[in-house]
């Protein structure tokens, strides 16, 4: 089973840390906009769960996916289910209906702009994006997908990258909590 291990890092200046990843032999993608419609479950209260159920519009490209529970406290590695929809807008409408029509309501919508790049490191390619976040600021995440056995690897591979990038002071929340203003979910056990 796949996870996604992450770290993002609030930051105030993106064109340094574009300068950065250039300087390692990666180029950054033109900008695209990004718009991401959470939604609470029926009967689980996601926020105390940890866990999110996302329809995400990039483009004319739809994809739904849920996260589940953050692993630990210094990373935002979790189980993540990614599924690609139809493309279109008329696709996502589509979607979201369904998921109202079984109980799911919209809780908030999270628009950014972002840029990525893979960035070879340490014999893998990690995924970076500089991020753009309407009401939150600007932001780097970095990230690798791993297996069970990956996990460990993988955040070491992300503090160095992290180090070399000069980045620093994590943020574990998701775009989703900042905007609500919710602490840092607890971890799990």
């Amino acid at each position: 089973m796949p996870y996604e291990v992450e770290q993002k890092f609030p930051i105030a200046d993106l064109s340094t840390v574009a300068e950065r990843i250039a300087a390692l032999g990666a180029a950054l993608s033109p900008p695209q906009e990004e718009v991401d419609l959470y939604f609470a479950h029926p009967s689980v209260d996601f926020a105390k769960t940890d866990e999110a159920l996302r329809l995400r519009r990039k483009g004319e490209a739809n994809s739904l996916t849920y996260k589940g529970p953050k692993l630990d406290a210094t990373t935002k590695t979790r189980r993540e289910i990614d599924l690609r929809l139809e493309p279109g807008k008329t696709a996502m409408d589509s979607w979201a209906a369904l998921l109202a029509a079984l109980g799911f309501t919209p809780v908030a919508e999270v628009r950014k702009t972002r840029r990525k790049a893979l960035i070879p490191w340490q014999g893998r390619q990690v995924e970076a994006s500089l991020d753009t976040v309407d009401r939150l600021g600007t932001f780097v995440e970095l990230e690798l997908i791993a297996e069970a056995d990956g996990i460990e690897p993988a955040k070491a591979c992300l503090a160095s990258l992290a180090a070399a990038l000069g980045l620093s002071a994590s943020e574990r929340r998701s775009y989703l909590e900042l905007l609500l203003g919710r602490p840092a979910a607890r971890q799990r056990q």
